[in-house]
């Protein structure tokens, strides 16, 4: 054991599942400095990895829930975009299935951008189903913001490739031929829930870079439609652009230059 250097102990370490590991137990008695810091490091990351695996187990009680009252898909619906003056909002509904494992998944806002896109990434590997529906900045005008929600999230259910038998609403009342469950903070309560606002997040945030190529001086890419001091500066300069919502506040009060 002497003979192996610690950048090969470093390299071991991580195939080490379980402190009960023969080669752990000799690791964990050697007396090098290297080797007992990579020892606390290891260490470190397994109880960080069992307390997110406890998080994720609580988060997946409404689901569990669910599950014993008989029900096999069930969908978390959650949207992005509610409050910006500009651009679409999305929402999304996503059917995990029962024995599923994301680590890190949360309430999107609680994510970094790169984080997001990651989970994203796994989300879509491994849902059994995920649906998006989108409406635009001009129905929103029409329907009211409320309303456009609602449609988003109809319409996000009617594209899931397999139809739930019970949904999770984040917060939302919805006429729908399904059981269901409205959640207040529900982004942050189910596992489901939390899937659908990164989806509706990633989307979103996606569409509104595109919208920053057409129209670049307002920096869409950079706020994403929110009311930020930039994006305010911008409308004073250039007045609204097509996907801004007329109907909002703010843009009523550009409308006119």
């Amino acid at each position: 054991m002497d003979k192996m250097t610690v950048e090969q102990v470093k390299k071991l370490l991580p195939e080490i599942t379980d402190e009960q590991d023969p080669l752990f137990q000799q690791l964990a008695v050697d007396s090098r400095k290297g080797v007992q810091t990579l020892v606390a490091k290891w260490r470190r990351e397994k109880q960080k990895a069992l307390l997110e695996r406890k998080r994720y187990e609580n988060m997946s009680k409404l689901e569990e829930e669910a599950r014993a009252a008989g029900y096999e898909h069930i969908a978390g619906v959650d949207e992005a975009g509610r409050g910006p003056l500009a651009g679409p909002v999305v929402s999304a509904a996503v059917i995990l299935p029962a024995d599923c494992y994301i680590a890190g998944i949360n309430d999107s806002k609680q994510l970094s951008e790169k984080k997001r896109f990651d989970i994203y990434q796994e989300i879509t590997e491994k849902a059994i189903a995920v649906g998006v529906g989108i409406i635009s900045a001009r129905e929103i005008d029409i329907l009211n913001i409320h309303n456009a929600v609602k449609k988003s999230m109809q319409t996000a259910i009617s594209e899931l490739s397999v139809q739930p038998d019970f949904i999770l609403f984040d917060a939302m009342e919805i006429d729908v031929p399904f059981s269901y469950k409205s959640i207040v903070k529900g982004d942050t309560a189910s596992v489901s829930i939390a899937a659908a606002s990164i989806i509706a997040k990633v989307t979103r945030d996606r569409l509104m870079i595109q919208y920053d190529e057409q129209f670049p001086q307002y920096g869409f890419r950079i706020h994403k439609g929110y009311g930020t001091a930039g994006h305010l500066s911008a409308l004073q300069s250039y007045g609204p652009c097509p996907i801004h919502r007329k109907s909002f506040g703010p843009i009523k009060e550009h409308a006119g230059q």
